[in-house]
């Protein structure tokens, strides 16, 4: 009898956990990459999340093609190590508006809104089959498609107000825009994933932290044409507020534009950020904070990065600076003509404060030196380098001795010498432990320049083994 007991448990636990478990195959999908398989991949989600939740399993050996699919609560994605889920190539079938009313900057694919305890694991792929909605290749990028008002370019993954998120292990490769957006999400973790984007496919982010909080991104390795990780506060959804308490750890990155970026667009505020243990290698620039909005950027630590920049066209933002702490304000527009950066009946932005920041034992090669700078002294403060080693070594043939201040009023660049930190408007900047050198490089003008610049304090300051001080007022050193 008691033989007969255990034998009834394990069968009906058996069968617990396998009604938990769903195949699309079941719902009539075919995996054979040339049929679209989204409703049936749908109407497994829709099946295990109203039966209490579960797993939705890609098979191995199957290529699921699908057009959008609507990701929801206690539902897990699990693709298997040969599984592929392929966004179909057909751009009439993506119609919802990755950013709402704002239908000018792409449209969703895999994606979730108002949801709880939702996962994507698994040693699979999610291939955003991005060269499909490319225009022309050129020699560093692809033409963009011309478009109106409406872009049907799909962004991988658009994850909105989710709370306890988990996407582990997988590889997401070949996004045609956003590959992995989280919008109002609380309680995160990313860990583990291949993110793979082609490194021409402009827009290409790779991870975009947008008015999210309790985030922790591990262990990942990043390809993008644009930021590998972003954090930012858009307009479109400003009731989620403020983006904060995100810890980045353990990830190699490369990107055409910045590896690692805060802003552009933050109407909010940005505080409480850590970045540790991270390798960038051959991106347009390192470690970037890019406010041109009216919210902040506070309390952010960068600490133990290693990292190597080159020069890129202008069609990437971006000149080879490894460290980049700026705030400035857009050039003038309208609501709709600036893509939503401006609030509405407003044609002219303002910049918030950047202040607090902290660059730890970082260790740098790049073609340009580090750039600061805001519309006023007061506005970018109490910036903090300690132990930064900046090796400048010219690598490329484009023409070097210039910063990058887009988007912004007026000039969007900055031309001048090589310096090793740049100043442009700036104050309470904290130096302790500088050392620069350089290679190669006809127009370098020494350790730094500062411009209208309060405050530079400096100890133990070296360039090629001699000490040397920042200049002031303009004056180089």
């Amino acid at each position: 009898m008691r033989n007969l007991i255990l034998f009834l448990m394990t069968f009906v636990s058996f069968e617990t956990f396998a009604q938990n478990i769903y195949h699309p195959q079941q719902f009539g999908a075919v995996g054979d990459g040339k049929a679209n398989d989204a409703a049936a991949i749908q109407q497994a989600i829709d099946r295990c999340s109203a039966e209490g939740g579960g797993t939705i399993v890609l098979d191995n050996g199957h290529t699921y093609l699908a057009g959008p699919i609507r990701l929801k609560s206690n539902v897990e994605l699990h693709l298997e190590p040969t599984a592929v889920l392929l966004a179909h190539p057909d751009e009439s079938l993506y119609r919802l508006s990755a950013f709402g009313a704002n239908e000018g900057e792409g449209m969703m694919w895999l994606y979730a809104d108002g949801a709880d305890n939702v996962a994507i694991t698994g040693k699979g792929t999610i291939d955003g089959n991005g060269v499909a909605f490319m225009g022309a290749e050129l020699d560093d990028s692809y033409e963009l498609k011309p478009v109106t008002t409406f872009d049907p370019r799909p962004h991988v993954l658009t994850l909105t107000d989710v709370r306890h998120l988990t996407v582990r292990d997988v590889t997401i490769r070949e996004g045609a825009y956003w590959t992995l957006h989280l919008v109002g999400c609380d309680g995160a973790v990313i860990d583990g994933i291949n993110l793979l984007n082609n490194l021409k496919i402009r827009n290409g982010d790779g991870i975009d932290i947008d008015h999210s909080r309790n985030v922790r991104i591990a262990n990942c390795h990043i390809t993008s044409g644009d930021d590998c990780i972003c954090l930012k506060n858009r307009r479109e959804t400003e009731r989620y507020g403020s983006c904060h308490d995100i810890v980045v750890t353990n990830c190699v990155m490369t990107s055409r534009s910045c590896a690692i970026k805060i802003g552009s667009e933050n109407m909010d505020s940005i505080y409480n950020v850590l970045f540790d243990n991270c390798i960038i290698r051959a991106s347009n620039r390192g470690l970037g904070i890019q406010n041109r909005d009216e919210g902040t950027v506070t309390d952010v630590v960068f600490s133990n990065i290693m990292l190597d920049c080159q020069l890129w066209s202008d069609v990437w933002w971006g000149k080879a600076e490894p460290i980049y702490v700026t705030s400035y304000p857009r050039a003038n527009g309208n609501h709709k003509d600036a893509n939503w950066r401006f609030p509405k009946g407003q044609v002219e932005g303002r910049c918030g404060e950047v202040s607090r920041i902290w660059f730890n034992n970082i260790q740098a090669t790049s073609e340009n030196g580090c750039f600061i700078g805001g519309d006023t002294a007061e506005k970018v403060h109490h910036i903090y380098f300690n132990n930064v080693n900046l090796f400048l070594h010219k690598t490329t043939p484009y023409e070097g001795g210039v910063y990058d201040k887009r988007p912004c009023k007026g000039e969007g660049f900055v031309k001048g010498k090589v310096y090793g930190v740049y100043v442009d408007t700036a104050s309470s900047i904290f130096i302790d432990g500088l050392h620069v050198e350089s290679k190669g490089f006809p127009n370098f003008g020494g350790v730094g320049k500062t411009s209208h610049t309060k405050q530079v304090v400096l100890t133990k300051v070296f360039l090629d083994g001699e000490r040397y001080l920042l200049g002031t007022n303009d004056d180089d050193k």
